[in-house]
């Protein structure tokens, strides 16, 4: 399916899965978030903390023995055909090697190749999939996946069971995640670690920005930038991660 197409026919919501005339008009976050005219959110809001509370005992629950990690973000349009596809695999091969299990979105694209590689390497292949409209669940390389329906409890796993982040091009999704985690760690919510952007070309520009511009302007600091480390090759990818790991340095 073309991404961005809204998928009517299946719909994965938490562990459920729906289809047909069972998916709803809405997303569980779309619902949270939306200003009511009434005041029924009186109401339901204090359950649906009880369903939030719900995604962090499960999330925990599942990935508590996962041990070592690297999260592998990156678009859900990537093709199958498409290079960054190569590398998103490649690098989750390489992470295994390591002795990592390889964590992802759980979606299409890059994160499927990230996926696939681990399962082909013999690793833990993890998937942390989002209810979307337009996703259908997640891809068939996950051996242990968690279906959210809350951004901010899903980013919460990847965060606190990563040792580091690997990123390929991507778009606002991958760039949510990638600018989470340098804030984090710039504000000593989490231990400084690695976050590595794959694709020079496709990178080089937005951090030449960050360096001409917003650097220039005082808004971050020189620090902040050294936070994030550009490369194209894979290996020295992992090598980054593990020398990071070896030194103490964690998420």
């Amino acid at each position: 399916m073309p991404a961005g197409k809204v998928n009517t026919n299946r719909r994965q919501t938490g562990p459920v899965t729906l289809r047909r005339g069972q998916v709803p008009a809405t997303t569980t976050d779309q619902r949270l978030l939306a200003n009511s005219s009434d005041a029924d959110w009186v109401h339901t809001d204090p359950w649906r903390v009880m369903r939030i509370q719900s995604e962090f005992v499960e999330g925990f629950g599942a990935l508590a023995d996962l041990g070592p990690a690297v999260a592998v973000f990156g678009s859900a349009r990537t093709k199958r055909d498409d290079p960054n596809y190569q590398r998103g695999f490649e690098v989750a091969q390489l992470l295994v090697e390591a002795g990592y299990a390889v964590i992802t979105g759980g979606g299409p694209g890059a994160m499927e190749a990230a996926n696939k590689g681990a399962l082909e390497a013999r690793g833990v292949s993890v998937g942390l999939g989002i209810e979307l409209p337009f996703e259908t669940g997640l891809n068939e390389y996950v051996d242990l996946g968690v279906n959210f329906r809350y951004f901010f409890a899903r980013k919460t796993m990847f965060v606190k069971y990563s040792q580091g982040f690997i990123v390929l091009p991507g778009g606002f999704g991958t760039l949510d995640e990638l600018f989470e985690a340098v804030t984090l760690a710039q504000t000593q919510k989490v231990t400084r670690f690695p976050v590595v952007l794959l694709g020079t070309e496709y990178w080089g520009g937005m951090i030449d920005w960050l360096r001409d511009t917003v650097m220039a302007a005082g808004m971050i600091s020189p620090d902040d930038l050294e936070r994030l480390v550009l490369t194209d090759d894979v290996a020295e990818a992992v090598a980054l991660i593990s020398h990071a790991r070896t030194n103490g340095r964690r998420s």
